[in-house]
């Protein structure tokens, strides 16, 4: 029986960027009646709190929902109040190796961007990440901008190089997330395995990026059961089969695949 579910966020529960839908908000809900819930997304403490928690019911069992922000390199959880429970971030030096290392690859894989919303590269503590279209793009653009990852792809090969002690993965739509080495979702959920003494049998994940160089892959790679979802519409038929399949002797999985 799966006793944890774990979902990235952008692409998964929620459009890049875009806060839960009142369907999605109402699954976690009745979900967190039945089993403890995890998040863990390339997004900053702050791009959770406005995604993520606002939109939540205020009964919902927020005792039962851990946070794992930029790749699970922080953790966060509920005892009457959000206290971070660790966070990994980086020194003043790496932050200026990693931010010029980025530039250097971005300018050297010759893939240009007309325009630009908001910040391009986002210093989160924990994780740099490079967002090509900027952190406030239009999701329509994002959306169509890089569909195949084949420019991010292009970006990390020469990127992976010049800093070969770090982790380099692909998330979202459009970024690439640099964190420490060794240091990615598979680490949060080592960190939550700690936390909630949960063997990764009883955990359960579900993301949009669950292929080689995308962000969401090590949580497979980890060795817990996934399902690979299109968009936050399949994750909600998830969730509602999980809920129903809690009574049977086994939630049915792929590991990747795609929902039934």
């Amino acid at each position: 029986m799966k006793k944890l579910f774990v979902f990235d966020l952008d692409g998964t529960l929620a459009k890049s960027k875009s806060s839960l839908t009142d369907e999605m908000a109402k699954l976690l809900r009745d979900l967190l009646l039945v089993m403890d819930v995890a998040v863990i997304s390339g997004g900053s403490w702050e791009q959770f709190e406005k995604q993520l928690l606002t939109r939540l019911p205020s009964d919902i069992h927020f005792e039962r929902l851990y946070l794992l922000p930029t790749c699970g390199t922080a953790f966060y959880r509920y005892e009457g109040h959000w206290i971070k429970v660790y966070s990994e971030d980086f020194s003043h030096e790496e932050r200026d190796r990693i931010i010029a290392a980025l530039q250097r690859a971005l300018q050297e894989s010759g893939i240009s961007v007309t325009k630009i919303w908001g910040e391009q590269i986002e210093d989160r503590g924990s994780q740099i990440t490079l967002s090509l279209l900027g952190q406030e793009a239009p999701l329509s653009e994002k959306e169509t901008w890089d569909p195949d990852f084949a420019k991010r792809r292009k970006i990390t090969e020469i990127l992976e190089p010049l800093i070969p002690s770090l982790s380099v993965n692909m998330g979202g739509t459009t970024s690439i997330d640099v964190t420490k080495p060794g240091i990615n979702k598979a680490y949060g959920i080592k960190k939550l395995q700690e936390q909630l003494s949960y063997t990764l049998k009883e955990m359960l994940f579900a993301g949009d990026a669950i292929f080689v160089g995308g962000n969401d892959y090590p949580v497979q790679d980890a060795g817990v059961d996934s399902i690979l979802v299109r968009d936050p519409d399949e994750t909600a038929r998830v969730i509602q089969t999980v809920i129903a399949c809690l009574g049977d002797d086994e939630v049915q999985i792929t590991s990747p695949g795609r929902a039934s």
